[in-house]
């Protein structure tokens, strides 16, 4: 049964489901735009590592951790690769033409991420880094205090859009723990701002909504967006925090 969002839609929805069953049910072309951070089934050196919790993989806080763990992330880079291209072959059809794509990752699968993209028919644009201005020091190391976001586009990218001029690196620390919702959480300043790339007035999707920040970033910059979300929880989580008013920049 099809998805009941069509291209009217001026809300804030989040679907609880798996991507490759929910995005087959939407209509061709609804979207202006994606802004994403899927599971990066990195954060270790081999396959054994890889299948432990995502709690001790990439949170900060292993010790008695909050949050409940995140599925999708224990796939061999090869498995990931191919599943990363099977959503988007799906998701460039429910795009319009010219939509432009921003994905998270880190530099262990930042190779694969773009092959994928354009193995699914995307233009790969560029590479963004997200500085998150500290890190667990190593002596003897460069610190890993930044991540990056894979942008492209769905065909060909007017010049004339009606989106302006954004930065290439956004600064912005993690959200504190009295604050954060969930393990992996991207700061909500920064999904605000990436969220302009989208022509006003488009719908904005995330396929892997988490705890909500790209549609609560959205619904903050005035887009209607839906979020799709695997995990029961982390989609409770999502709807409850979008549901809450909204009085000019701040979360009531």
């Amino acid at each position: 049964m099809t998805q009941q969002i069509d291209h009217g839609f001026t809300g804030h929805k989040i679907i609880h489901g798996d991507l490759l069953h929910v995005l087959p049910q939407l209509l061709d072309e609804l979207f202006g735009g994606i802004l994403t951070d899927p599971p990066y089934a990195s954060g270790s050196a081999d396959q054994n590592a890889r299948q432990k919790s995502t709690a001790l993989k990439y949170s900060s806080i292993k010790s008695g951790n909050p949050f409940p763990d995140f599925e999708g992330d224990s796939k061999d880079q090869r498995s990931w690769t191919h599943w990363m291209a099977a959503w988007l072959t799906e998701a460039r059809r429910v795009c319009k033409p010219g939509a432009p794509i921003c994905m998270f990752i880190d530099w262990r699968q930042l190779p694969a991420m773009t092959d994928a993209l354009q193995w699914a028919g995307w233009i790969w644009r560029g590479i963004l880094a997200w500085d998150k201005t500290n890190s667990r020091p190593q002596r003897g190391r460069f610190r890993q205090q930044a991540e990056f976001v894979v942008w492209g586009s769905n065909g060909h990218m007017p010049l004339d859009r009606k989106a302006p001029v954004l930065p290439g690196v956004f600064r912005q620390s993690m959200p504190s723990l009295s604050k954060r919702r969930h393990q992996t959480e991207k700061p909500l300043e920064v999904m605000r701002e990436m969220a302009r790339i989208v022509e006003p007035g488009e719908i904005i999707l995330d396929p892997f909504a988490g705890a909500g920040t790209t549609v609560l970033g959205a619904k903050l910059e005035g887009y209607p967006a839906v979020g799709i979300e695997l995990s029961r929880h982390y989609a409770k989580t999502a709807q409850e925090r979008i549901e809450v008013k909204v009085v000019g920049a701040i979360v009531a």
